[in-house]
């Protein structure tokens, strides 16, 4: 059917580029309504050069984020509506990615080095981790924790930066060359998409710095002595700025001449998203692992527990910034492909839940899926996933049962951790992200952490926030933050089915699976005194 030339005027528009791991999405939003009015998707290539390898080619990513914009100006305009109407675009992306790039050229380096869903593994930096720690004093992973609010650790940036100057002679002879720019996924496209050779602005946010471990959380810039231990020149970093502030204008396309005006990682971009603005708000985002992050206001809590203390955001130039507490489930989704493709038992993730559903129990199962060993709160590498509380009555629907609650449990300990670190119990769990479809698994999770858990009916969650912030910008200023003026969001709310006491029961025997799972595999001598009798 022909557009019409009539074209329909809503009012500002906001859009969002959201860069992910598998893909690239443009998004358009009603800045008055908050209302997604097109998007188009385009899948990226992973490749696995060695084992945990994960790299990603930044021209391939550029070049979809092009045509991500593309197609959905051409989906607006058959809409009849006015891409003029579009005042600011926003990004949102995969945090700890970590590019290194020719500015006289605009080539990149190296591939994007990403990070995997084993979390914490990647095998091509883990000897440059046990060297730094080895120069720390007691060997100590936390040694930097009180600066950078995080572990020395594989996944975070300056330490795959370091192995690039360590390993790729083309970055090594860059840097000594002053020629070198690092960033993460935002800044190697807020570079590109404002001129790149030819005037781009080279920049990060404050939620994306704080995920390198070389930027400062309580002085929010970069810290000499951080690059100097990490041996890393501050000449290469981008300048960090806030996360809603007008860093430049698209310099090509059909949206030239439009400001670039918010940046957020991908997980303070969904806390925004949901709206998690006051102290003690969270929101939890289920894919093939968990992300939990708890706002815990204008002063950064450091954890106990192993969680990891981040920048949510920092809403304009002169706003304060706000911190998180984060939390990673590494199984999530995981469990479900793991039950479909290794055991069988389910032919997709839709049939997991109509069986689990089938029993409405596990029937005293309790699955512990430590594939890898065991995360936040724990830290126990030995570990391995097992099954126990079976019986001679127990089928694979008491498994599926028992894979969906695994993951709840897994929350409820992260969040129960939270609570202690922060000193604000959670009275209710916002919820993103695919497995959120799963009604049975948002009731389950409802019924084990004794709170509602609410999940919005637009699941773009990660997108809006970046919209949210690049409207609000000072230059911009379409879209208010200002609590009275948030749009009213639909959701719908799970509340808790069973009693605290029944609750209190399960995740007990749940916490004593966990128990069991520990110090798999440990070496222990085969002897007599290890014989049970």
């Amino acid at each position: 059917m022909a557009a019409s030339s009539h074209r329909i005027t809503l009012g500002p528009l906001v859009a969002a580029i959201d860069q992910g791991t598998s893909s690239t999405r443009f998004l358009v939003f009603n800045s008055k309504t908050a209302e997604l009015l097109s998007h188009h998707q385009v899948e990226i290539k992973q490749s696995f050069p060695k084992e945990g390898w994960v790299e990603e080619d930044p021209k391939e990513i550029l070049q979809s984020v092009y045509e991500c914009m593309e197609r959905t100006c051409e989906k607006l305009t058959l809409l009849n509506i006015d891409i003029s109407n579009i005042k600011a675009i926003g990004v949102t992306n995969q945090r700890e990615t970590t590019l290194v790039w020719d500015k006289e050229t605009g080539e990149p380096l190296y591939n994007a080095i990403g990070w995997n869903s084993c979390f914490w593994l990647d095998l091509r930096t883990q000897s440059t981790v046990e060297r730094l720690i080895n120069k720390t004093p007691g060997r100590n992973k936390n040694h930097l924790k009180h600066k950078t609010g995080l572990p020395i650790s594989t996944y975070f940036s300056a330490v795959k930066l370091r192995w690039l100057m360590d390993n790729v002679e083309e970055v090594r002879d860059a840097v000594v060359s002053h020629r070198a720019m690092f960033g993460t996924v935002d800044s190697w496209l807020i570079w590109c998409l404002t001129g790149g050779k030819s005037g781009g602005v080279h920049c990060t946010d404050v939620t994306n710095a704080s995920r390198t471990m070389l930027f400062n959380i309580h002085t929010l810039d970069w810290d000499p002595e951080l690059c100097k231990y990490f041996g890393i020149p501050m000449e290469i970093l981008p300048r960090v700025r806030s996360s809603s502030e007008i860093y430049g204008l698209m310099k090509s396309g059909a949206l030239s001449g439009i400001p670039i005006s918010g940046c957020l990682g991908d997980q303070s971009a969904a806390l925004v998203g949901q709206m998690c603005f006051q102290d003690g708000q969270a929101k939890n985002t289920y894919g093939t692992g968990c992300f939990l992050l708890l706002n815990t206001g204008a002063k950064p809590v450091i954890s106990d527990h192993g969680l990891l203390t981040t920048v949510a955001y920092k809403l304009g130039r002169d706003k304060p910034a706000c911190y998180a507490l984060e939390g990673s489930v590494a199984i999530a989704g995981a469990v479900v492909r793991w039950l479909q493709d290794n055991l069988g038992i389910i032919g997709s993730s839709e049939e997991l839940e109509k069986l689990a559903a089938s029993v409405g129990t596990s029937y005293g199962c309790y699955f512990v899926p430590a594939f890898s060993g065991l995360y936040a709160p724990y830290w126990e590498p030995s570990a391995r996933g097992i099954i126990c509380g079976l019986t001679q009555f127990t089928n694979k629907s008491h498994l599926a049962f028992a894979a969906l609650e695994a993951v709840c449990f897994q929350t409820r300990e992260i969040l129960d951790s939270m609570n202690q670190d922060s000193g604000i119990p959670l009275t209710q769990l916002q919820v993103d992200g695919g497995m959120t479809s799963n009604r049975l698994l948002m009731q389950l999770q409802a019924d084990i952490l004794c709170i509602p858990v609410v999940k919005p009916s637009m699941p773009e969650t990660t997108a809006l926030g970046a919209a949210m912030a690049a409207g609000a910008a000072e230059g911009v200023s379409v879209w208010s933050l200002s609590p009275e003026d948030l749009s009213e969001v639909t959701s719908e709310k799970f509340e808790p089915q069973i009693n605290p006491e029944e609750s209190e029961l399960r995740y007990a025997r749940w916490k004593k699976a966990v128990q069991r799972s520990m110090n798999w595999e440990t070496m222990e001598p085969v002897g007599s005194e290890n014989v049970l009798p």
